[in-house]
């Protein structure tokens, strides 16, 4: 071998190299064209504080929870180890309620994604006896069928409504769309959503603020936002429906409630 000259490879090395130096090529090409993951979220842009989860089509969504509602274990403790706490601790929110004149036992009242209707018997527990739950399964008396991307009922027909599951919504828009159609002139909708940490793996959506939430609300004032403690919850948004352009009531003040 002269001076300078590289010793010649052998014949069944050289594809080998041919190869690496093609997918080094193609790697490379790729990391240019690839947009990075690990952008931080820009806290300037409310867009990016509800973020709905990939991979769902209608149909599937709704399977998926059918397979939470319908779960033997989930059904099991809901209606036995769950029942007396939860009815108990919703009693007094409830009766809360009553005592600073935002829920009467007049009132025709609606609890959205009710499971087996723990809420439902709270409610009817404090005196609000026209109360009804909707949910994809129901559980006679207290939940009856529904789903609320497209509640079953006419326009203004309660008074007051409840939900703590807007992160099982696919659709936020169409879930306030259908509380505040559904919703009376005048009527209260309080909703418990979960800001400080991230919700079960049958959630739909990601909740990171509370500013897209609000701006949700096309026909009602939020008139209060403020931290809970309950079941894993820890925001409370409350709102009022208006009429004729006049917002219905003023802000509220509502002290912390604990569950």
């Amino acid at each position: 071998m002269k001076p300078g000259e590289f010793p010649k490879l052998p014949l069944i090395v050289k594809p080998f190299i041919f190869s690496l130096f093609l997918s080094l090529s193609f790697l490379t090409f790729l990391s240019l064209q690839t947009p990075s993951h690990t952008l931080k979220k820009d806290p300037t842009d409310p867009s990016q504080d509800l973020k709905i989860r990939p991979g769902y089509s209608y149909d599937a969504y709704i399977q998926r929870q059918l397979n939470k509602t319908l779960n033997p274990k989930l059904r099991q403790i809901w209606t036995t180890r769950d029942w007396n706490r939860k009815v108990h601790v919703f009693s007094g929110f409830f009766d809360s309620l009553k005592q600073k004149k935002l829920l009467f036992n007049w009132s025709k009242a609606l609890y959205i994604g009710a499971q087996v209707g723990q809420e439902v018997a709270a409610l009817k527990r404090v005196g609000v006896n026209d109360s009804m739950g909707i949910d994809l399964v129901p559980y006679p008396p207290l939940v009856m069928k529904g789903d609320f991307h497209h509640q079953p009922f006419d326009n203004e027909t309660f008074d007051f409504e409840f939900s703590n599951v807007f992160y099982h919504a696919l659709y936020p828009k169409k879930f306030v769309g259908e509380i505040e159609r559904t919703l009376k002139p005048n009527g209260i909708f309080v909703l418990h959503v979960s800001l400080s940490h991230r919700a079960d793996k049958y959630s739909a959506n990601d909740l990171y603020s509370v500013k897209p939430l609000i701006e949700l609300f096309k026909q009602s004032k939020v008139v209060e936002v403020r931290s809970v403690d309950g079941f894993g919850l820890d925001t409370e948004l409350f709102s009022s429906s208006f009429v004729s352009g006049k917002w219905s009531r003023d802000m509220i003040t509502l002290e912390r409630t604990k569950y």
